[in-house]
């Protein structure tokens, strides 16, 4: 396994390039980002584009919320540029208070907000399958966000949807996701987490209609030239720092844990929905890294810690078993924790971790896998 010699991220991880330097993709990226990109100019194209999409006699632009920092942020940002959005949330799988409690704070920023309670029955169905199918117990999830906010941008007339940060920019991937400034259909399709599953494979599905799966539906390609709804990151435009980010946050009402969430050494991420957690774990046990993988390259690049600090880092957090959340998932879903189990082994990446001679996968005393020495992070 390569491990970048800047960040510690695995090689692993799909999609992620390394130059001749052992440096990885989003290093590189940051390195433009801090040395390259003329974010003033960027700036200026934004606003540019945003005056030449504002025809909604109400809304300036859609946004996709869920209270998090980053949706948090996004708000406080365009609130500034002195910009009007309508804001849409898509119900989380299992809500936490914490998580609640932040979407009413980004509510009461002064922005209208749409707060789809999606059909319960239909959504447990493809987040049971989608786990099943694909080892993602949130598919259904961002999905529907991702297909939700285009569709209602439509519906309303308004043609700017604002997203926020660049995953590829800044976590690593393909070279054509960096260079596009904005999320359509193919977006979706291509970098969108899908895992290779479209909501059509779903038809079926325990009595599932087409009519069932509206919401998870991309708008049609008709209904989206006729508005010119286009979605922009805003990550693209101006120069994201994750705590920097935290910080501005809170300054407007953005709460926190008082500890560490379960997946990770923040107190900040996911604090929205617990099964986000089980996600961040179904992640490392396909790829052999998870959220503390994460946060310690962003710290990294952006130079709040140093190289070694992450490595310590990523070796005490990455990996632990998320009792909680699993918890919680097993009481959403109604599979039993055997069910559950195999379910999760069928995903585990057997070239990253220890077995024994049964073939059974080792375990520490917490339940958290065992990483083969070859995968250990130094």
């Amino acid at each position: 396994m390569k491990i970048c010699t800047t960040c510690v991220m695995p090689s692993t991880k799909p999609d992620l390039h390394f130059d001749e330097n052992g440096v990885c993709d989003a290093c590189n990226s940051q390195i433009d980002k801090n040395q390259s990109i003329d974010w003033k100019s960027r700036e200026n194209d934004f606003l540019k584009l945003v005056s030449e999409y504002k025809t909604h006699p109400d809304y300036d632009c859609v946004i996709g919320v869920s209270g998090g920092k980053d949706s948090t942020f996004q708000v406080i940002k365009v609130l500034e540029l002195g910009l009007n959005p309508l804001c849409i949330v898509f119900e989380p799988t299992i809500p936490t208070k914490i998580g609640k409690k932040n979407l009413k704070n980004l509510n009461s920023l002064g922005v209208d907000l749409i707060h789809i309670k999606r059909n319960p029955i239909v959504y447990k169905k493809l987040a049971k399958e989608a786990f099943i199918r694909t080892g993602d117990n949130e598919w259904q999830n961002h999905l529907g966000i991702f297909t939700t906010v285009p569709k209602f941008a439509a519906k309303f007339n308004i043609p700017l949807i604002i997203w926020g940060e660049s995953p590829q920019i800044e976590y690593g991937g393909p070279a054509a996701s960096k260079t596009r400034g904005y999320l359509d259909r193919q977006w979706l399709e291509e970098f969108g987490g899908l895992l290779g599953n479209r909501i059509t494979d779903m038809i079926g599905v325990d009595g599932l209609t087409k009519k069932d799966l509206s919401l998870y539906t991309y708008a049609n390609d008709e209904e989206i030239n006729r508005v010119g709804v286009t979605g922009l990151f805003l990550g693209y435009y101006f120069k994201w720092d994750l705590r920097e980010i935290v910080k501005k946050s809170k300054k407007h009402g953005f709460s926190v844990q008082d500890r560490p969430v379960e997946t990770t050494y923040e107190n900040f991420e996911n604090l929205d929905c617990y099964s986000n957690h089980l996600h961040d774990y179904l992640k490392y046990v396909k790829y052999g890294f998870g959220r503390a993988t994460d946060n310690a390259c962003l710290d990294i690049r952006l130079g709040y810690i140093d190289r070694d600090q992450g490595v310590r880092l990523v070796n005490k957090y990455d990996g632990r078993y998320p009792s909680k959340a699993v918890k919680k998932y097993l009481e959403y879903t109604g599979f039993m924790q055997e069910e559950f189990d195999d379910i999760v082994n069928s995903f585990i990446n057997k070239r990253i971790f220890e077995r024994d001679e049964s073939g059974a996968f080792v375990r520490d005393i917490d339940n958290s896998l065992v990483r083969k020495k070859e995968y250990i992070v130094e």
